[in-house]
């Protein structure tokens, strides 16, 4: 089923994803020119599985809070204008015996019509929704969602999935059915066997099928998993890996012996703990502790993304014309939609960008550096990216795309990545990289030097498309001499102001490569 197309001024669509535990919320405005902007986040726990899974009936004060978190969630919808919603209800609402009623509820008084989802297609979504915010390159990777009522797992690439499955395993549901309600106690160790038996019972075929796959990662989303690694930074001083969140087996044992050791008044003030989820984060812990000893993973990495993301995703798919969540990596796709957003000239951005890959890949040809594909993507996206602080103010629009890149979500990449393409963008013009700069003191000898040498590229490429007209047809470092290098330059018509901007980065050429920088210019007429 196709989507309604986006109009000449965009289109606001809110996406609400109702599920076990909480009721998420996510308002996106898709723009004419194929980008997005997301408006509003907003996540308000309800508990809707509460006391249902013994019955399988939703109680009337869960249904209560429902209605009311919905009804004020599309409320603060509509004051973005909001053109049309996406509304989704998993686990709980799939089993409930009154679920027509409930529905009937929510069109009446949220005016909101939900569509209620099978657990194989949350996991479909939820894979969507995550695996587009990774750059995986040709790894594979286990995913894995633990909700209230359910856990939905997925095996796939960037772009494919080769497997998905859905338990009916969630933090509420094991809960209500393993832990006695009224019981605030330590949890023993053997009541948290009693827990894992069930799991390991349901998940035994699946796990033979991932072992087969062989994934390289495992990826873990859902607010059980958040938190878990949020205690384990508070507790155990655990660190963002390259600026992911991850969690390993070894921590993730430490904070589930901390959480089974204490009373439930003491479980809730526990450093970096959401209290909210202080009755059932252990049966939650208890799913992830045992895919991770079947599954033999050492650690896991957290991230935000979800089924929201991913309802965002599919809808999106289905349009007409959204490149953005094609074929593209999610390290494309993320750049490409900071630039649209921040509105680049992208034909200036693209010319630029075609000629410092040419300068990179003929300089490497000729022994001038020795790097790879790593420093060669960052540096095409970098390039890119190089004029969006223009979306500030033409002035020290530089330091403008520096900051821009530097404090953007960048899906796909790590922290240090995006600062050095922040950094390769800060110094594309004006001064040139020095040591002692701020800028770049967190990176190394050897990164400050690959610093140096990919910003004399973006220099020279901007140079030659300073006028902004796309003169210089083609470049490329012909010939390296005892004391010289030759670039050659393919250009259409008189294109002087690009060789006097040429001409004024001899010096930090110079200065880089230990040689000079001589010009053949060759005019294509």
């Amino acid at each position: 089923m196709k989507t309604t197309p986006v109009g000449p001024d965009g289109r606001v669509v809110s996406f609400i994803d109702i599920g076990t535990n909480s009721v998420r919320l996510l308002v996106v405005r898709l723009n004419p020119n194929h980008s997005y902007s997301i408006l509003s986040r907003q996540k308000q726990q309800v508990r809707l599985g509460e006391g249902e899974f013994e019955e399988e009936e939703i109680l009337p004060e869960a249904i209560e809070r429902l209605v009311i978190v919905c009804k004020q969630l599309t409320e603060l919808a509509r004051t973005f204008h909001t053109d049309e919603f996406v509304a989704v209800a998993t686990s709980a609402m799939r089993e409930a015996s009154n679920q027509q009623e409930i529905l009937h509820l929510l069109r009446q008084e949220a005016r909101l019509d939900v569509r209620v989802i099978s657990g194989q297609e949350e996991a479909r979504l939820i894979y969507l929704g995550v695996s587009r915010g990774f750059h995986l390159g040709n790894r594979l990777a286990f995913f894995i969602d633990i909700g209230g009522g359910s856990t939905e797992i997925a095996v796939g690439g960037e772009q494919n999935y080769q497997y998905l499955e859905s338990f009916r395993l969630g933090a509420i549901r094991l809960s209500n059915l393993y832990l006695n309600a009224h019981s605030t106690g330590p949890v023993s160790h053997h009541q948290y066997r009693k827990i894992q038996q069930p799991i390991k019972d349901a998940i035994i075929h699946s796990v033979r099928k991932i072992r087969d796959q062989k994934p390289d990662i495992a990826i873990g989303s859902s607010g059980t998993i958040i938190n878990l690694y949020e205690i384990a930074q508070k507790l155990l001083h655990v660190e963002e890996n390259s600026g992911e969140a991850v969690l390993s087996s070894k921590d993730l044992r430490k904070v589930i012996d901390l959480l089974c050791s204490v009373p439930l008044e003491q479980r809730r003030k526990i450093p970096g703990i959401n209290p909210g989820r202080a009755d059932i984060i252990i049966p939650g812990a208890a799913i992830l502790d045992t895919f991770m000893k079947e599954l033999a993973l050492d650690a896991v990495t957290v991230t935000d993304r979800g089924l929201q993301d991913g309802l965002m995703v599919d809808y999106c798919s289905r349009m007409d014309v959204f490149p953005l969540l094609g074929d593209l990596s999610p390290r494309q796709r993320s750049v490409l939609q900071l630039g649209r957003s921040c509105g680049i000239n992208e034909v200036h951005a693209r010319t630029v960008t075609s000629l410092v890959l040419s300068l990179f890949d003929s300089a490497g040809q000729l022994k001038l550096h020795s790097f790879g594909d790593r420093e060669r993507e960052l540096l095409e996206y970098a390039t890119f990216l190089h004029d969006i602080g223009s979306f500030i103010s033409y002035t020290n629009h530089h330091a403008h795309s520096y900051y821009i890149i530097k404090n953007s979500e960048l899906l796909g990449f790590d922290q240090k990545e995006i600062s050095f393409m922040a950094n390769i963008a800060r110094f594309h013009r004006k001064k040139t990289p020095r040591k002692k700069d701020p800028e770049i003191l967190m990176f190394d000898a050897h990164e400050r030097d690959t610093l140096g040498v990919l910003t004399t590229f973006i220099r020279l490429g901007e140079s030659l498309d300073r006028s902004h007209t796309a003169l210089v047809q083609d470049v490329r470092f012909s010939r390296v001499e005892k004391n010289s290098v030759i670039l050659d330059v393919v250009t259409r018509g008189d294109c002087q102001l690009e060789i006097w901007g040429v001409e004024a980065e001899k010096k930090a050429f110079e200065k880089i490569f230990s040689k000079k920088l001589v010009l053949n210019i060759v005019r294509n007429c």
